[in-house]
């Protein structure tokens, strides 16, 4: 499903237009990027749990030269889907 499909799926559900509804999607998602971006997790009951982990850095190699390198830490955003989730997807 693409953002467009959802703004449909949206608009469908809410009765609201697709303009609207492309609205109300993109400020939940601004907001859901703002938290994760000062640090915060989001917490969805009953569908799952969006956070940023810290990664420490690391040794890999570059495949062309076999040379080793150090992977610099970073953060990553990480999403952990709730029981009730992954109980629907399990049908």
């Amino acid at each position: 499903m693409k953002k467009a499909d959802l703004i449909k799926a949206l608009s469908t559900k809410t009765g609201k237009g697709r303009e609207e509804a492309a609205t109300l999607l993109d400020s939940v998602i601004e907001t859901l990027a703002d938290a994760m971006e000062s640090g915060e997790s989001i917490t969805l009951q009953g569908f799952g749990t969006f956070s940023v982990n810290q990664q420490a850095p690391r040794t890999g190699r570059n495949p062309a030269t076999g040379e080793e390198i150090t992977i610099p830490a970073k953060k990553v955003a990480k999403f952990k889907p709730a029981q009730g989730l992954k109980d629907r997807v399990n049908k």
